[in-house]
Order: structure tokens, then sequence, then C-alpha cells
């Protein structure tokens, strides 16, 4: 590393105290100097805990902009904030990675892309399972074509209850959905990357509110306030791409089912498959002979050299740093995160429209 990089964090709730503000705290190269909240409580209090050096903090991310000593921006704020402030850092000259869901909408993931591109500034969106040690070892099997011609998958984003009650997580204007956008985000991403494929064609589907409205529901994080599950509680797509390949995508935050599996990806290829249901398995066929096979990973994190390991979080935030520092594309890139977004947005539009949405 050729220098320390000033880091801004904007938004210090939940995300940034439990992934960026940790794992930026284990790297020496950098310093968190600025924190911004619109509650200026949790600023001071992250300031406290994580800020080297001079610190400052704000309730306003205008007033963070400002400031020429920063290098780096992270935007933790609900989805509808995203494009906004992520904008307006990379024309104030801060590289910027932004929690995930890109944006509320495909037309503001689109406007990211361009600012990025207009200004020359590096912009990553924080799909932080692309890190693990399972998704690291099966992008590379795929990268190197032992699945061949992968043209079925299956995107998995699927919880029992577990409704996350805080915050705007129900508010549909804050957030532009429910499980869709908050997991099933996490499930496409992964899919899309296995299969280095971003050109949709078309895309059906539907969505539900069958649970949401039900008084003192059980759920992992408490009951719901039916009044304010505003988002559905599960949301399914079908999604084809240009070269004929298809993805069934699945979500919920609330669904009566035993098969429970969320960030996963399955997937069917010309040389070979595999999942991530039960662990990391493999399947294909050699000599007339039909195969499977458990891959054994440390549960650490991805190892690296003399036998250390990184979490994925860990690995996400070093990763990030380093493509700033050698002046490389991030691992992930902001064109591959607006094509999720837009498949997201399709889906939600299909739902609502009952017609299947094409993409030119």
């Amino acid at each position: 590393m050729s220098r320390t990089y000033r880091i801004a964090i904007i938004g210090c709730g939940g995300i940034a105290n439990g992934k960026h503000m940790p794992s930026l705290a284990k790297l020496e190269q950098v310093e968190m100097a600025v924190f911004c909240d619109i509650e200026i409580e949790r600023a001071q209090q992250a300031a406290a805990k994580f800020g080297k050096g001079e610190t400052a903090v704000y309730e306003r991310y205008e007033d963070v902009l400002k400031d020429d000593t920063i290098d780096i921006v992270h935007v933790c704020t609900p989805n509808d904030s995203h494009a906004e402030i992520t904008i307006a850092a990379l024309e104030a000259g801060k590289h910027v990675m932004c929690e995930k869901p890109m944006a509320k909408t495909a037309a503001d993931a689109r406007r990211m892309v361009e600012a990025a591109k207009r200004t020359g500034k590096k912009l990553t969106i924080g799909y932080n399972n692309r890190f693990r040690s399972d998704s690291q070892y099966l992008q590379k099997l795929c990268a190197d074509g032992e699945l061949g011609e992968i043209y079925y998958a299956k995107a998995h984003a699927i919880r029992r209850r577990a409704v996350p009650t805080w915050g705007v997580f129900l508010d549909e204007e804050k957030q532009g959905g429910g499980p869709l956008i908050d997991i099933g985000t996490h499930a496409l991403d992964l899919t899309l990357w296995m299969m280095n494929n971003y050109k949709p064609k078309a895309v059906l589907g539907t969505s539900f509110h069958k649970l949401s409205q039900r008084e003192n529901a059980a759920n992992a994080w408490g009951p719901w306030d039916p009044a304010q599950f505003t988002v559905e509680d599960s949301a399914f797509g079908m999604i084809t791409m240009q070269n004929g390949a298809t993805i069934m995508l699945e979500s919920s935050w609330a669904l009566n089912s035993l098969e429970v599996d969320e960030a996963k990806c399955t997937l069917c290829g010309t040389e070979g498959g595999a999942d991530m249901k039960d662990g990391l398995r493999l399947n294909g066929e050699k000599n007339s002979r039909l195969f499977t096979t458990n891959v054994e990973l440390s549960s650490g994190g991805v190892a690296f050299y003399e036998g250390e390991s990184e979490n994925a979080p860990d690995l996400e935030m070093r990763l990030w740093i380093e493509a700033i520092d050698n002046d490389t594309e991030p691992v992930v890139t902001p064109e591959q995160a607006c094509v999720v977004s837009e498949i997201l947005e399709a889906i939600y539009e299909s739902a609502r429209t009952g017609k299947a949405v094409y993409f030119e």
C-alpha cells in the first residue's frame, strides 16, 4: 500500500456497525475520520469506537463531502438515498462503496454507473456474500469452466419466519420492497456472478402479501406490526437470459416452508453442477458413473498466506481498498450491480401487472 486513506461513514446504523466499521478498523492503511448520521448520537458513538486520530461527526452528508481530505465514502443508509448520496460523493471526488442493493430503482442505479464513469472514481456495491469461502471457491471453478455452460440455475433467499422488524425494512417508500430487494438481491448477485451472464432477456414475477397482515405472528425478531408491513412477504421470479439460460429466483421473509436457504445458489451446467444447500456440493459424471463431491472448506474464511484466513467482510474491505490503491476493478463492479437492480425491478413490475417484462 502506498498511502493511508481517509474514510467517511455515512449512515452509522446496523450494517455499518456490523460489517463496514469493524472490518475497516483492522486495516492499517485506512483511518475512519468522519462519521455521519441523521441521528447524531449514532455518529458520535461510532466515532468514539472506530475513529482514528482527529474525527468529525455530522448530521448532513453534504457537510461530509465538503471535506477535501476524505478519499473514500461508505454509504450505509436506507435504499432510497443510495443514489443521491453516492452520486454526490463521486462528483465530490470520492471513491464510494455503497451498500446493497445498488439503488431503490433501476433508473437510479444507471445514474450511479454513469456518475462513476463520468468522474473516473471507483464505485462498488456491498454484495458481501461473494467473499465467503464457498462462493470464492465455486466462482473459481465456474471461471475455469469446470461446470461447462451453466444454462439453468436457482437463486435461494428463503426464510421461514425472519422478518426484520427494526429500522425501515418494512417501509416500501424507503426500501423499494421487502425480501426480494433485501435478501433476494444477494442470491441473484451470486448466481449471475457464477454464471458470468449479465444479459437478461425477459422476466416473469409474482409477489405476495399473504402472511404480512397477521397479528402476533411467530417471528425470529418478535411479531411485526401489520399496519407498518407495506412490502411483500415473499416474491419469486423466472429470468431468461439472451443466450437462453434460465434462473429461478425465490425470496421470502415469511413463508410456510421448511426448505430455508439464504444467499445461496444452485447451478446446472453441461459438464457438471453445484449447489450450496448443504455445504458446497459438486456433481457430475465420470467414467459413465454419476458422482457427488462434498467440498471441505475452512469455517474461518478464505485461506491466504502462511495459513492465515479472513472472514467475508474482512476480505471484502481489504480487496476494495486494494482495488483503489492498485487502480484495478473492484470485485463487484457497478455495471454488474446495476443489472441486478434492473432484474429485481422487472420482477416487481411483472408481479404488479401480471405480464412478462422484456429487456431491450
